[in-house]
């Protein structure tokens, strides 16, 4: 599984920092780099751990995209 963290006000991801600090909001795919999450449960501690108050997010399963069980919402 491989999961990002998602921003529906802002379309930015949360993802991880590469080296082990605090979690960082980038614009692109190609910036998160490696930056994705292997599992549901540390997606959603991102989501509590990180977003603001008036902010929204999704998690979304990058290895789903394009499958016939892609989000059609």
């Amino acid at each position: 599984m491989r999961l990002v963290v998602q921003s529906t006000v802002t379309g930015r991801f949360l993802v991880p920092s590469s080296d082990g600090g605090e979690p960082i909001w980038v614009r692109s795919l190609r910036e998160a780099g490696g930056g994705v999450v292997s599992d549901l449960e540390a997606a959603h501690q991102l989501v509590i751990d990180c977003l603001d108050v008036d902010d929204y997010a999704q998690v979304v399963d990058l290895d789903r995209l394009g499958t016939a069980n892609d989000y059609t919402d």
